[in-house]
């Protein structure tokens, strides 16, 4: 049994400047839900971070908001909250793989992102791993969150393609010839 097993656990990171988290919950069984946030924000605190939270319908809905948000707001990293608790028909399964997929292609766009969405069997599996006082999901989905931050700080420079997005430059390729927009002929 997992619960039982002994494992390494990083050291908290340390920050020059303080990194600006944003918690995605969705809070479907509130009572996970909570404990997963009270674990998630003692852990960001605890190197000294700071921290907004949004609620989301449901786990499907967490990584829309953090593509949202690594698109147009100014985080450092985001931490993915909720609960899966497996019910009588395969949508869990499409719930479970879904969010899981779509929070790691964001990662690899270079969002700084923990992945705290319980995937379990039975309520009793998710209260022991939400429990703050337990497992504590929610700070250990927060502090991978802040050590893939750490990574991203320690690597600098300014977000780069990786090939999904054109780089800056790309944009401006067709403006270069001012002749051909306005019609004229080149020689």
């Amino acid at each position: 049994m997992a619960g039982h097993e002994t494992h390494y656990t990083l050291p908290r990171p340390v920050f020059d400047k303080a990194p600006k988290l944003l918690i995605v919950v969705a809070p479907y069984y509130k009572d996970i839900a909570d404990q997963l946030l009270a674990g998630a924000r003692a852990e960001i605190e605890a190197v000294g971070g700071s921290h907004d939270t949004v609620e989301v319908p449901g786990a499907l809905e967490v990584p829309t908001a953090i593509g949202q948000a690594f698109r147009m707001a100014n985080f450092d990293g985001f931490v993915a909250l909720g609960c899966v608790i497996r019910g009588e028909t395969t949508h869990y399964d499409t719930v479970c793989n879904d969010s899981s997929r779509a929070i790691q292609l964001l990662g690899l766009q270079g969002a700084c992102i923990g992945n705290g969405i319980l995937t379990v069997e039975n309520r009793a599996q998710a209260e022991i791993r939400a429990a703050a006082d337990g497992q504590n999901k929610g700070g250990g989905a927060a502090a991978a969150a802040l050590h893939l931050i750490a990574l991203s700080r320690r690597w600098g420079g300014a977000k780069r393609s990786v090939g999904f997005l054109p780089e800056k430059d790309e944009f401006q390729i067709a403006l270069q010839d001012k002749a051909l927009l306005s019609g004229g002929a080149q020689i």
